[in-house]
This record gives C-alpha cells, structure tokens and sequence, in this order.
C-alpha cells in the first residue's frame, strides 16, 4: 500500500504536518488549523495541520489516478426502487407527517488498485472537469477518512461572530428547465436553515440577504439562497453544528420527520456524502464548511470509490423526473471518476450506474 502522507486542500491553500485528531468539535474553539470532515450520520472528525501555505491544485499526473471502469458502478437504490421511494415519500407528505425529504442513493465501483488510490489524484481531475466553488480534499487513510468534494454548496461560513449559509434546492439542465415546484422547494429549505440558525444567533439577526438565484454550475443550474445571522456570544462551533447537523437541504422539513423517512427508504449509509466537509481557522475565528455533496470517498476496507446523489421530493414531485435528476448530478463526476472526459462521455456513464 501506497504511503500517503495526512493533507487536505481548500481554497487554494494546502494543509500538511497533521498533529492531531479529535472527533471533538470543541477543538475547533480552540487554536490552529483544522479540516473537518463530519458524516451524515454523526461521526465527526478534525484534523489539526501545522503547516499551512498556498498552494494552486497541481495539473493532472497521467496515470495518478486510476478510476473504476466506467461500467462498473452501481447503486444503492435501482431506479423501480428510487421511483417507488419518491412514491413513499408523497404518501407521508399527503398525511401530513412533512413537506419535504431528501432522497438519496450511494453509487459504488471497485478500484482496480486499492491500495494505490489517491484523492489528492482524484482532486486533479476534478478541478480540471468540474471546478466547483467549494471543492476540498482531505487524506487521512489511518483514520479512515479519503474525500474528495466538488461541492457548489456552502453549508456554514464563519466569519468571527457572523455566519451564514447557502442552501441548494432547484436543480436543471437549464434555467428553463426551473419548475415552481424547485422554488417552492427552495423556499422551505431556506425557512428550515433560519430556524436552525436562529437557534443560536442573536435575537433578530437572521436575515435572507440573496432568495432563489440561479447558479450555473458544470452541465446544471441550481436556485442557490442566503442565510445569514450573527452568533450568540456563548455559541461555537459545538452549538452551531448542534443546531444546523445535518444540513436542511439534504434531509428536509420538518428535519426531524424527514430523518425518519430517509432512515426508512434509503438502503446504504450517506458517510460524508450529505454531511460536511471543510476548513476551520481557530486562530482568526473563521472557517468554511460545503455541504458535502458531489463527493467521493474511499472506502478502503472495501477497496471501492463511493459517491452520492439524491434529490429534494415534494407533493409536486415526479418520481421518474427525480430519478433523472439524481443522474444528472452524478454523470458528470463519475464520468471524471472512471478517466471519460469526451463531450457525451459522461451520458454514457449515467447510464451505466442506473443499474
């Protein structure tokens, strides 16, 4: 097995010389600088780096990475199971029991060399074939943590007492491919993120500066809005993650009944597909955390490539139109995954992982 050293990547600065690793959020109250990478089913894991400097995602290395093949991927859920896990879901909003809930599915190949795999190599050919605003890396084999993430959505900023949140809901080919039923969603999800931020922010403070913009992004747009408030002085990271854990626009309102369904009809854990994957300076009390969605992780004990996607189901639903959203948002990456770059490569592999 390769020998890869701790990093992790964000912004255009990379982290090395890994001193310590906490499942505490307590530690990122703390001093120095920390990469956070926190599963959708709770497990949360900061790594302190002593050496932090810029430095640009190299170019490509030919044969860095070795992907799965582009036929070898399959899903957690098949599309007659996903279909009728919208249907489900439209039964439970009909009794009144949520508005809406996200419904995902883990797409897994094999590596065809395990213990040579690299998301740092990965990270290469994402950010030449789907740079995203919130992409991240971070490598930590021994503690069983390899994500590489091309997220487009920030799950919390912090910026001293301020913070906020950007949260996707509305995904298209095109703006014009935007139905009501996209904003109603979005709109839902931001009353969900006021309300968990508001839990630890300043009476009055939260606000919603940007509602509903369209974002274009490789191959899609989304409906992108703004939450904003400024933190209670006896609130950190522990009770700003305590109050916002999972993030609102991957699970659903109300969160608590959309947790329940999503337990029920989803088949594989979401690991930190769903979850949040990011940066903590505690020095300058701030840090930036992505939903972490457009994310692959190694499973190393399997020895396979993980990814996710899902979609937001409401009342206006339509099972099959969510099926074909879930693979819009996967064929692009897992296309860069398996080594197809050619324009109508990555319909291809969409194909391929309905299985």
């Amino acid at each position: 097995m390769y020998d890869l050293a701790p990093l992790a990547r964000f912004g255009g600065l990379v982290a090395t010389d890994l001193r310590d690793v906490t499942h505490d959020p307590e530690a990122l109250d703390s001093t120095g600088f920390w990469a956070v990478c926190a599963d959708f089913e709770g497990r949360l894991t900061c790594a302190r780096f002593g050496d932090v400097r810029p430095d640009p995602v190299p170019a490509p290395v030919p044969g860095a990475w070795r992907g799965p093949a582009a036929g070898a991927w399959t899903s957690s859920l098949d599309r007659a199971a996903y279909t009728a896990g919208v249907r489900r879901v439209r039964e439970h909003i009909a009794r009144g029991e949520v508005y809406q809930a996200n419904l995902c599915r883990v797409l897994s190949a094999p590596l065809p060399d395990p213990a040579a795999a690299d998301v740092d190599a990965l990270t290469a050919l994402l950010a030449r074939g789907n740079p995203a605003p919130y992409a991240g890396t971070i490598r930590l084999p021994a503690h069983g943590v390899e994500v590489a993430t091309a997220s487009p959505e920030l799950y919390l900023r912090r910026e001293g007492p301020r913070v906020s949140s950007g949260p996707i809901k509305g995904t298209g080919r095109t703006a014009a491919d935007l139905l009501p039923k996209d904003h109603a969603e979005n709109v839902m999800i931001v009353d969900l993120v006021r309300n968990d931020l508001g839990r630890v922010s300043e009476t009055g403070s939260v606000a919603v500066p940007v509602l509903c913009a369209v974002e274009e992004h490789p191959g899609l747009v989304h409906l992108v809005s703004t939450v904003s408030g400024v933190l209670r002085r006896d609130a950190g990271w522990p009770g700003l993650l305590a109050a916002t854990f999972p993030p609102g626009s991957v699970t659903g309102a109300p969160k608590s009944s959309a947790l329940r369904i999503i337990e029920a009809l989803e088949t594989a854990p979401r690991g930190p597909y769903c979850g949040g994957v990011g940066w903590v300076d505690a020095d300058a009390g701030t840090g930036e955390l992505a939903v972490g969605i457009r994310t692959f992780w190694i499973d190393r004990p399997e020895g396979v490539l993980r990814f996710g996607t899902g979609a937001g189901i409401t009342w206006g639903s339509d099972p099959e139109r969510e099926w074909e959203e879930t693979e819009l948002k996967a064929s692009r990456l897992v296309a860069i995954a398996s080594g197809l770059h050619e324009p109508g490569a990555s319909e291809a592999t969409g194909k391929a992982i309905s299985r």
